[in-house]
């Protein structure tokens, strides 16, 4: 696999894993869980104004998750087209930390720079922060250990055989 062809394989994962952090986050925590809304610490959803307005933008938000996984899926459909190599464990390994990626970029800019919302207000909402901030720094860790064992077995898979070819190769028809 060529390191240009290794690079779209994971910028693709990459945006899919910014997609997926985002649907898990707005799915699971903004609706299922209903913990917050995009803007729930600075409009609290306490009547039908405030929570539509939240529920706005709640919607804008899983907007650019779904775009951040249209362009993954674009970019990995011309990787395809163009005839990229697959590699598994590069596009695992890059949608993993993808998904890091957006749980530290979120956290960090909404979560505590804008204060927009937090992960669970209340009691404890610096801790849910800061381990929301955790599995971001573990998913990115694990995405690299994922994407450097493709690029590892990549090196083993090309590296030349260290033993002396048997006779049969060089005897027509006997490979």
């Amino acid at each position: 696999m060529t390191v240009s062809s290794s690079r779209s394989v994971a910028t693709a994962g990459l945006l899919v894993g910014i997609g997926r952090g985002g649907f898990v986050d707005g799915i699971l925590l903004h609706q299922i869980l209903q913990w917050h809304n995009m803007l729930s610490s600075v409009m609290p959803p306490v009547d039908l104004v405030t929570v539509k307005a939240n529920m706005v933008f709640d919607g804008l938000f899983h907007v650019g998750t779904w775009i951040a996984t249209a362009l993954g899926v674009a970019l990995l459909w011309r990787a395809g087209l163009h005839g990229a190599p697959w590699s598994t464990r590069t596009f695992v390994g890059s949608t993993v930390g993808g998904w890091g990626t957006f749980n530290l970029v979120e956290g960090l800019i909404d979560h505590q720079v804008l204060g927009l919302h937090h992960v669970h207000p209340g009691r404890n909402q610096l801790a849910w922060d800061l381990g929301f901030l955790a599995s971001g720094v573990l998913l990115l860790a694990a995405g690299w250990v994922i994407s450097r064992r493709a690029s590892d077995a990549t090196v083993e898979r090309s590296t030349p055989p260290t033993r002396a070819p048997s006779a049969a190769a060089h005897v027509p028809g006997l490979r």
